[in-house]
């Protein structure tokens, strides 16, 4: 028997094999992906047209007197209306989208190439244009490389980390800088939501929100171990103790209930002692940095001085050989923080643990803290700063380390054999037919049950590397020796 590529089908084949079949789907669900991304980049080219189209209208109205920046939106506004029916959308949604295709046509060629041959999909095509909006013309043709590069293969969620990372590095203001103009929009305000309910909404640096709701959860945490224990206790012991056995409020519902008496009496109760235990915890936030950023002058604001020609460093503007020295530090799960805030809490520490990294890599070497008996799960924690499974972001507080070869079956407790996952994949890795294999340096090997693989490499953290601007000379292949 011959397919239809006149090939003799291998008979030892079962075609109702479940996994034969799911081999089938996944390679089918690829070419239908991949087809749905090119019309999708062909949408977006035709709405960048359209925005094209409403400029050429505009022209002509400014020809016949009429102001060019009224002519340009009254004409945008028509042609979105014109296409809104088509695509039963609102008409302002399209005109968004008329304007945000047509930047990316005329700024970004790389990405419209390479959303157009389905290398990387629409989300990946807003993150990069959304990290990429802020740089100018010198730098943009090397960041859309790198971006396209990062994303290729890679979930739009994780990819992004390394995105913006590039954009930072390239942009012509610091993170610093702009943190302090934004940092004048904090506000709160609340909303009301219907029902008798408000929400209450604040902005403010990325480092107090994350301490405030870290805060907030160890506090609801311990109401909720105490509320457990209470239920097992002795009746006559329940009067001392913190919790309440009849207490069945969610973790929501308790980080709400002690939000709201901390700001209303400067203290959360929730069933708190005298000894002020929930009062005494104190937020938690996991900071990565750039010894360079720690070291680097705060020059924001400062006029620029150039260099010596030829010194290959530029003073007063914490560069080095072109880059900034002054990297953003990093929130765990790789949101970016102003340096100002960085040094303030590295300030504050009454410990340090340090992250060697490879020089060119970023690649996780060793962590050192002053408690040996910890350095294992602290280097593991910094190596992956996320779940290792394939196309998962979850961020370490939301991991377990799982040893690679059960320790059950003499798998050693090392940082060779063990691998950050967040529940759900780790549950998946030891019921399911997934398998994973160390491929040394932190690097995943996933083979799912049809067979595909799937590498994953541990995010590299803030990182700054330079190249000798003097390199020495090739050495000549004559010279005996070489």
């Amino acid at each position: 028997m011959t397919n239809s590529a006149d090939t003799v089908a291998d008979p030892g084949v079962d075609p109702v094999d479940p996994v034969t079949v799911l081999r089938l789907l996944r390679e089918g669900l690829a070419a239908a992906e991949a087809t749905i991304i090119r019309f999708q980049a062909l949408r977006d080219a035709q709405l960048g047209a359209a925005q094209r189209v409403a400029e050429e209208i505009a022209a002509r109205d400014a020809g016949a007197g009429a102001v060019r920046g009224e002519s340009v939106d009254l004409a945008t506004r028509s042609v979105a209306a014109e296409l809104a029916g088509v695509l039963h959308m609102s008409d302002r949604v399209v005109q968004a989208r008329m304007a945000r295709a047509a930047d990316l046509e005329t700024r970004f060629p790389e990405v419209t190439r390479a959303f157009g041959e389905a290398r990387i999909n629409a989300a990946h095509v807003r993150v990069i244009q959304d990290a990429g909006a802020r740089l100018d013309e010198t730098v943009r043709a090397e960041f859309e490389q790198i971006a396209v590069d990062a994303c290729a293969g890679e979930t739009p969620h994780r990819a992004k980390r390394i995105v913006e990372r590039v954009a930072e590095r390239l942009a012509p203001r610091s993170l610093t800088e702009r943190h302090r103009e934004v940092q004048e929009q904090r506000r709160v305000w609340r909303e009301d939501l219907g029902d008798g309910q408000k929400a209450l909404g604040v902005i403010h640096s990325a480092a107090i929100v994350d301490g405030i709701y870290d805060r907030l959860t160890q506090q609801a945490r311990a109401v909720s171990v105490a509320n457990a224990q209470a239920a097992k206790d002795d009746a006559s012991l329940k009067s001392e103790s913190l919790g309440d056995p009849g207490d069945a409020r969610t973790m929501d519902q308790l980080r709400a209930d002690l939000c709201a008496d901390t700001l209303l009496t400067g203290t959360a109760s929730g069933h708190d002692t005298s000894a002020g235990l929930l009062s005494a915890i104190q937020a938690r936030v996991e900071v990565t940095v750039s010894v360079l950023t720690l070291l680097t002058p705060d020059t924001a604001g400062a006029g620029r001085k150039k260099s010596p020609a030829g010194s290959g460093t530029s003073t007063g503007s914490g560069t080095a050989f072109g880059v900034r020295t002054e990297q953003p530090a990093e929130l765990a799960g790789g949101q970016p923080i102003d340096t100002h805030t960085a040094r303030t809490l590295a300030g504050g520490a009454t410990a340090w643990e340090r992250v060697l990294t490879h020089p060119v890599t970023g690649a996780i070497l060793a962590v050192d803290h002053y408690r040996p008996n910890a350095d294992l799960r602290r280097l593991l924690h910094a190596r992956d700063s996320r779940c290792r499974f394939p196309t998962c972001g979850l961020p370490p507080a939301a991991q377990d380390l799982d040893h690679t070869i059960d320790a059950a079956h003499g798998g050693p407790t090392e940082e060779g054999n063990l691998g950050g996952l967040c529940r759900r994949h780790h549950i998946l890795k030891h019921q399911t037919a997934w398998k994973v294999t160390q491929r040394g340096a932190g690097i995943l090997e996933w083979t799912s049950p049809t067979g595909a693989t799937y590498i994953d490499r541990p995010p590299s953290p803030v990182t700054f590397t330079v190249e000798d601007p003097d390199p020495p000379p090739e050495p000549d292949p004559e010279t005996p020796g070489f």
